[in-house]
């Protein structure tokens, strides 16, 4: 008859299993941190981040001012059919104001931003939405149009 020792009795295969754990634990996560920045040297695939030159930055309150936008790319080249909105943020438009870059990235936009009382400076606010089928994004803040007490 056979006799059956008792499972919690057995330290055969317990003896080094801890160290064993803690050893494929860090490899594991020095291969891990390998493989990432292999990744990481690719960069984002088919995404490019836009921004907005602004001419001029600074503008008068009270006044309204034709402000040329230009929609660029982070290599440097206009980015056309983007749709370029500036809006009240400090200071304040009665609307938002939109418009569609052209052949040469560029529109042009009339604004009449007002400060609220005791206000000397303020903000407007530019936002852009790549063209469709593009690889265009914007998800990081663009250039802030300032606003002048005259």
């Amino acid at each position: 008859m056979r006799t059956f020792t008792r499972f919690a009795s057995d330290e055969r295969a317990i003896e080094g299993l801890p160290i064993r754990l803690i050893i494929v634990l860090v490899v594991g996560v020095a291969s891990l941190a390998i493989m990432m920045s292999m990744l990481g040297g690719i960069g984002t695939l088919a995404e490019t981040e836009v921004d907005v030159e602004v001419d001029p930055v600074t503008i008068d309150a009270g006044t309204t001012t034709d402000v040329q936008l230009t929609v660029v790319g982070e290599d440097g080249n206009t980015v056309e059919d983007a749709t370029v909105i500036v809006m009240s943020d400090d200071a304040w438009l009665d609307t938002a104001v939109k418009g569609e870059t052209s052949v040469d990235g560029t529109v042009t936009l009339s604004l009449d931003p007002e400060l609220r009382q005791g206000q000397r400076t303020g903000s407007l606010a530019i936002d852009v939405v790549p063209p469709t089928n593009t690889d265009y994004v914007n998800e990081q803040d663009n250039t802030e149009i300032v606003v002048i007490e005259n």
